[in-house]
């Protein structure tokens, strides 16, 4: 396997994709667009985060190296730099197969490439050696770097290429030779000489003009302020059949000699492009030559590595974006897989921090939890707005983040990778016209069972509230005893309180392999806390607590109306 930035060489690791849904629920979308404008950036994220593997040597592999860029400003600078000349080079390598690749122009522009990423390849090498790196991934590239400057000899391709660019680029001129028919229509036009000298107005062609002026029925003004564009109309477009000689810019008229026409996108052009060619074919087959001994550098290899350096950098940056706005965040530790286990201290949602990174002003509260023999599937009830979604993601989107290697907005985090993500959130009424509400969750449900393991993380969002509180709480009860059947680390949020209130029966009437525990969102002197604890349900108190903050109960009604 050729070297990666996002896992380690000759490992054969097994990727799972999360599901459309996932990718909706946890607003992936919403994250990359903080992380970059660029579409084809955005696109390259995206695919690289939903694509996630529990296998814990590719996590502390992506976690250190991501450690090691967001440690080094200097190198992420660096590396920033030689993606431009990556991408320079993605065409570069089809040079091999361009047999017709002989335009002098051409070969001059894939010589300076070639330059440009020497030069660039000598700058990572000195910036990996200047700086302390820890990853077992950025040691590898070093090395890799460091291989291709030693093995493609660059100091004697610096050489060659800047000698070969030297007489190339000795051809400073080109002087012209236009023939004229008996009607003074430009007939064809020719290459007299390649100069080295650069032609001026005070220069060749202003002592022609000057030759030229002492016959009286030429143009004796040999004043001019630069060089003209010159382009010959079809004949049959004159007023008399004649041909014309255009002088200056004007519209819909274009130069031979633009950039265009050096292309060959016209015939008189296309002619002085081969011209020159032949002319210069000695300084063609050096350049040639030394293209065909560098053209298989394997340093070009480092072009697949274009989508890993953009995401390590983008991430870094809005990183750091949080951490200039005092967020804490926290390098994750992984934990065996086969533990299933999660202990968090502080972790709070991700788009809040990215909220507050862009400039808002929010109130952030972070939470312990855990996964462990204590619980590993909650049932989660609170107040409306009380924070339940809100939490329910935060955990979805640190599990994410951590299996990307990417810092945890938490104080701590040590966690069991999963295997996969699956949400199931309220969807969209348009998808449920055909099953109905009711259908369509329990289809979904059906489908999530169907992929999902006992190293598996399942986030329920208020699910099944969409039907009436007796058919819901009996569809759930099933789904939870399947859950803990299974063994999932599971968070079911939910306004049925009474599936929250008899655990001991749920735990009793399933096999022992998740323990189901009671989490909810607390409320402090009428007011929402938006932290969560494991504790009972609370159903009513809840309501109490709102009504007496507003001074709704029948007591404070009552004496406000008897004046008391």
């Amino acid at each position: 396997m050729e070297f990666s930035l996002l896992q380690p060489s000759n490992l054969e690791i097994t990727y799972k994709s999360l599901t459309s849904q996932a990718v909706n629920d946890l607003s992936v979308d919403y994250i990359c667009d903080a992380l970059t404008k660029d579409v084809f950036e955005k696109n390259s994220i995206k695919n690289l985060m939903t694509n996630i593997t529990d296998d814990e040597r590719v996590i502390k592999y992506r976690r250190d190296i991501f450690d090691d860029l967001h440690r080094n400003k200097t190198l992420r600078t660096d590396l920033e730099q030689l993606l431009s000349k990556l991408s320079d080079l993605r065409e570069l390598e089809k040079f091999q197969k361009d047999t017709d690749a002989s335009d002098l122009w051409q070969l001059i522009n894939r010589l300076r490439e070639i330059d440009g990423y020497v030069n660039c390849i000598t700058k990572i090498k000195e910036s990996l050696e200047r700086i302390d790196i820890k990853s077992e991934g950025l040691l590898e590239l070093k090395k890799l770097v460091s291989d291709i400057y030693e093995n493609s000899g660059f100091p004697q391709v610096k050489k060659d290429i800047d000698e070969t660019l030297a007489k190339a680029q000795q051809i400073k001129s080109i002087t012209l030779g236009v023939n004229l028919d008996n009607l003074l229509r430009p007939s064809n036009a020719g290459i007299i000489s390649l100069n080295t000298f650069t032609i001026t107005d005070s220069g060749l062609l202003k002592n022609f003009m000057g030759r030229v002026a002492q016959k009286d029925e030429l143009n004796s003004d040999t004043s001019f302020s630069s060089m003209k564009s010159f382009h010959p109309q079809n004949p049959s477009t004159g007023k008399y059949g004649m041909g014309q000689v255009v002088v200056g810019a004007q519209k819909e008229v274009h130069s031979v000699m633009t950039s265009e026409a050096a292309t060959g996108s016209d015939q008189l052009s296309a002619n002085i492009t081969k011209t020159v060619t032949a002319i210069v074919k000695k300084i063609v087959r050096d350049i040639k030559g030394t293209l065909q001994k560098y053209i298989s550098i394997s340093g070009f290899t480092l072009v697949s590595l274009v989508p890993e350096i953009i995401f390590y950098i983008r991430w870094a940056e809005l990183i750091e974006k949080m951490q200039a706005k005092g967020l804490t965040l926290c390098k994750a530790e992984v934990l065996p897989t086969k533990d299933r286990e999660l202990f968090t201290e502080g972790i709070y949602n991700l788009k809040l921090a990215i909220k507050a990174a862009e400039g808002e002003d929010i109130n952030i509260v972070g939470n312990d939890f855990e996964f462990s023999d204590k619980g590993r599937i909650y049932i989660m009830t609170g107040p409306n707005r009380g924070g339940k979604t809100t939490f329910t993601q935060a955990v979805g989107l640190a599990f994410l983040l951590a299996q990307n290697g990417i810092y945890i907005p938490a104080k701590s985090f040590r966690f069991s990778p999963c295997d996969n993500i699956f949400t199931h959130f309220p969807a969209d009424e348009n998808d449920t016209v055909d099953l109905g509400r009711l259908g369509e969750e329990s289809q979904r449900i059906a489908e999530i069972f169907n992929m999902a393991t006992d190293r598996s993380l399942l986030l329920f969002n208020e699910s099944l509230a969409t039907t009436n509180v007796a058919e819901g709480l009996y569809i759930a009860k099933d789904v939870v005893k399947a859950m803990k059947y299974v063994g999932t680390r599971t968070i079911f949020n939910t306004h049925m309180h009474e599936l929250a209130r008899h655990l001991d029966t749920l735990n009793s009437e399933a096999e022992d392999t998740s323990k189901v525990q009671s989490l909810v969102t607390g409320v402090e002197n009428g007011a929402r806390s938006f932290k969560v604890s494991i504790a009972p349900p609370q159903g009513v108190s809840y309501a109490r607590d709102i009504a007496v903050k507003y001074g709704v109960t029948f007591e404070q009604i009552r004496n406000k109306i008897d004046g008391k």
